[in-house]
């Protein structure tokens, strides 16, 4: 769960114009931000085609990323963020357990 339920999380997506995997990327988040952090985030969408100079702010390199702004310390995930197992942990908004080990039972004949 969210690790400060007081602090708004303030991410901010970097995408290249209105391409599938930038949509992607705003529709996972969006969907994840709902799920984990109802009422208590806000999203920046920074398109790099009509704001080129904002990528050197957070040092991006390849588009779509996702940057987490706060809660620190900053970190960053890049591709369109459709592993919502990878997005949770990366950003640290939730742990998952690793599965348990399950026994196949096999009717013997």
């Amino acid at each position: 769960m969210v690790k400060n339920s007081e602090e708004e999380w303030q991410l901010r997506l970097y995408v290249a114009g209105h391409t599938p995997k930038s949509i992607k990327a705003i529709d996972n988040l969006k969907n994840y931000c709902e799920q984990h952090l109802s009422g208590k985030y806000s999203i920046e969408v920074i398109d790099l085609l009509k704001n080129p100079q904002l990528a050197e702010d957070d040092q991006i390199l390849a588009i779509p990323t996702l940057v987490r702004k706060v809660p620190e310390p900053i970190r960053q995930i890049i591709g369109d963020l459709s592993n919502e197992e990878k997005v949770l942990i990366g950003l640290d908004i939730k742990s998952f357990p690793k599965p348990k080990s399950t026994k196949k039972l096999e009717n013997g004949g």
